[in-house]
Order: C-alpha cells, then structure tokens, then sequence
C-alpha cells in the first residue's frame, strides 16, 4: 500500500496560482521606438504572437505537473510492506536434569508401555513440556557430581530439546549435586532482563556433592526474584545414597514460592509437568512492525523528465518562431521632413 509520510506538503499544491493571484506582475522596462508603420509590423509579427498563445497552454500543463511531481516527491511516498512479527520473550525457564548414577535404573515406562529408567522417561516428558513453551527462553542444566550447562537461554525450543535428548546417565558424575546447580542457575540469570524467572529441578536422590546446600541456595534464589519448583522421581523408600530426599526438596520449592511433587510413574510424571505448565502461565508479548520502502525517487525522476520536456517545448516554439519571422524592415530617414521610411527587403 502507498502512503505519504507528510502528507500536509499536499496543501502547498494551490501555492504558485495564489502567487499569481496575490502577487504583482513582474514588469521590464524596455526602450521603444516609435514609427508610423506600426500596423504594418504588428500584421507582420501576428503569426509569432499566435503561435506563442498555441505553445503557452502546453507549458503551462508541464509547469503545474512539474509542481505536482516535486510535492509528491517532498511528501514522501512510501510502499508499505506486510507486517513482520516479533515475539518477546516474558519469562527465562531454566530446566535443571539430575544425570546421577541413580537415574540409570529402570523403574518407568515409556508412552508405548515399555520399560525404561528414569532419565529416558524424564526425557519424554520434559521434551513435550519444551515444545509447548512458545513464548519463553528455555535454558537447560545438567548435573551429577558437578552442574554443567547444557544449552544456554534461548527461544530455539527444538534445539534446547535436541541437546536434551544427548544426555546420557553419569556424563555428569555419579552422585548428586543439586545445591551446586541451584547456584549455576542463579549466576545464568544474573544476565537475565525478563521479567519472570523460574527453575524447575528434576532429581532422584538426595544431595551428596553440593559445596552449597540446596536450601541455602534456594534461598539466594528467592533473595534475586528466581522460584524454584522442584520434582522428585523415582521410589521414596531408597536408602543409601539413591535416598530421595522429598523433604529437602520441599523446602527448596517453599523457601522460593515454589511447589514440590513427587513422580512415580510416567503417568504422575505427565501429570506434574502439565500441572508446571498451568502454573507458568505464558504471556506472549508480540510487537509488530510493517517495514518502509521509499518511493520518492519516481515523482522526483518524473518532474526532472517533465522539466526537461518543458526545456524542449520552448526551444521548439522559439525555432517555430524564427521560422515565421516578418521580412526585415530597413529604415530611412527623409531629409526634407525628417520622418522615418520603411523599406521592405
């Protein structure tokens, strides 16, 4: 669509004829001579004049489409282009997955009913929990005996799964280190300008490596505007070190606002992430914008054309004119009256 960015340039269109309406006629004086026979060369120079007034009408048109084409080209044409859409994150999700030895046992199904362990089953869920997070930065952590980054904050959702789907049991060590990921978490949105701000940590034991405990940690959470909820999987009956430790975990999701579940089974385990994804809400904040494509260089191209043509118009009706020229009058003064005769050559 075409559209004028000033578009007030248009009420300058009626300006040149109140200038010739208002404004005096420019006069020039010019020495005249005065002669008997100015009948004569007025009937002589008739055809010139005419032909002036014929060519006048011609100028005048080029003249006001001249003035049209540089008021078109002053206000600014512009084509509009189709709307181009640009999602703005509103939240940074950073998803932290326990690696430890412990989730190598085989205690879950798949959605096909077949047996798995824990960390294929937690991939399943956590990769159709990723894809329905249009709208936010998804960052993922994975931890064992120490935190590693696995895929920093980024809207790529299927990226951000596909390095999901990499991780493998014990890459990361084989004990627990949740306290120490808490805090990788926290120093990842120290960056972080979104407006929400949430962890979701997946483990089944209890901590065993951490330098920082996991409720001290979430506390330092809370303390930067970052809620914490956390999902214990797997038989809270363990002992040893595979214990899950649910009431530790609790406190970390209850020092942040967060919640705490515990998951059993993949079915319990759907029904928390689904639970996660009512809970965090997502607001999409789209901005739009229709890029400009200035046209001002055709009315611009089209008045220099239209001058140039008006150039041409004159030249030829100056060359029409000295074509049709009256004959050369000589003049002679008679001594006896000291009047002035003409002399046709």
């Amino acid at each position: 669509m075409l559209v004028f960015a000033h578009g007030w340039i248009w009420w300058l269109a009626p300006l040149p004829l109140l200038a010739w309406w208002v404004l005096p006629p420019r006069r020039r004086d010019r020495p005249a001579l005065r002669v008997p026979f100015m009948e004569r060369l007025r009937a002589s120079g008739g055809r010139v004049a005419a032909g002036r007034a014929r060519g006048s009408r011609a100028s005048t048109l080029l003249r006001i489409l001249v003035w049209l084409a540089v008021l078109a080209a002053l206000a600014r044409p512009q084509w509009l282009e189709p709307p181009v859409e640009k999602r703005v994150p509103t939240r940074d999700l950073l998803l932290l997955v326990d690696l430890s030895a412990s989730m190598e046992q085989a205690d879950f199904t798949d959605a096909g009913g077949k047996a798995v362990d824990r960390l294929s089953a937690a991939k399943g869920v956590l990769g159709d929990f990723l894809l329905r997070r249009d709208g936010d930065r998804v960052g993922l952590v994975v931890f064992g005996s120490a935190p590693f980054l696995q895929a920093p904050f980024t809207t790529d959702l299927a990226l951000c799964n596909a390095l999901l789907g990499e991780t493998a049991v014990g890459m990361a060590g084989p004990r627990t280190a949740l306290g120490d990921a808490i805090g990788l978490g926290i120093r990842l949105f120290d960056e972080s300008d979104a407006p929400s701000k949430t962890i979701i940590a997946l483990t089944d034991g209890n901590d065993t490596a951490s330098a920082v405990p996991p409720v001290e940690a979430a506390r330092i959470a809370r303390d930067r505007g970052i809620t914490v909820h956390t999902v214990a999987m797997g038989d809270p009956t363990t002992v040893g070190e595979d214990k899950l430790d649910a009431e530790t975990l609790a406190a970390v999701a209850e020092a942040t606002g967060g919640q705490s579940f515990l998951a059993l089974d993949r079915r319990q385990l759907e029904g928390i992430y689904a639970r996660l994804d009512e809970i965090e809400t997502r607001e999409i904040k789209t901005v739009s914008y229709r890029p400009r494509r200035d046209a001002y260089y055709w009315p611009l191209g089209a008045a220099l054309v239209l001058s140039l043509a008006s150039g041409l118009l004159g030249l030829a009706r100056r060359g029409a004119a000295a074509a049709g020229k009256p004959p050369n009058i000589r003049l002679r003064v008679n001594p006896g009256t000291f009047e002035l005769e003409a002399i046709e050559e």
